[in-house]
């Protein structure tokens, strides 16, 4: 009787694992890591508080800008958008516009529009 209730509780605990729930969990389980791994690359990228590499990862920015960026951002941090735009020549309405739309922020705000 012993032998046959832990083959039962053998055979329960193998089908558990081996059954729909299995697969609903690993569905699950790749939900969540898919998120997580969008949300990072979704993550926004303050201007006052992004290094180097993450300022060149910015779509629109390269070398040059991210070079301006840091030379007025060792001055004083942005306050604004409008700060941030008045101190980094290249800076206009609708790269603002881009910028924001591709994770961007300054002081956690994202572009408010002309």
């Amino acid at each position: 009787m012993a032998a046959t209730r832990a083959q039962h509780s053998t055979h329960s605990t193998q089908r558990a694992q081996s059954g729909p729930r299995a697969g609903s969990y690993a569905v699950r389980a790749c939900a969540a890591v898919a998120l997580a791994l969008a949300a990072g690359l979704c993550a926004a990228t303050d201007i006052n508080q992004a290094n180097e590499a993450e300022l060149d990862s910015v779509r629109g920015f390269g070398p040059p800008t991210t070079a301006r960026i840091l030379q007025e951002r060792a001055k004083a941090p942005f306050a604004s958008w409008a700060d941030f735009m008045r101190r980094v020549k290249g800076i206009k309405h609708a790269r603002a516009r881009q910028l924001s739309h591709e994770g961007l922020t300054v002081n956690g705000q994202t572009y408010p529009g002309p």
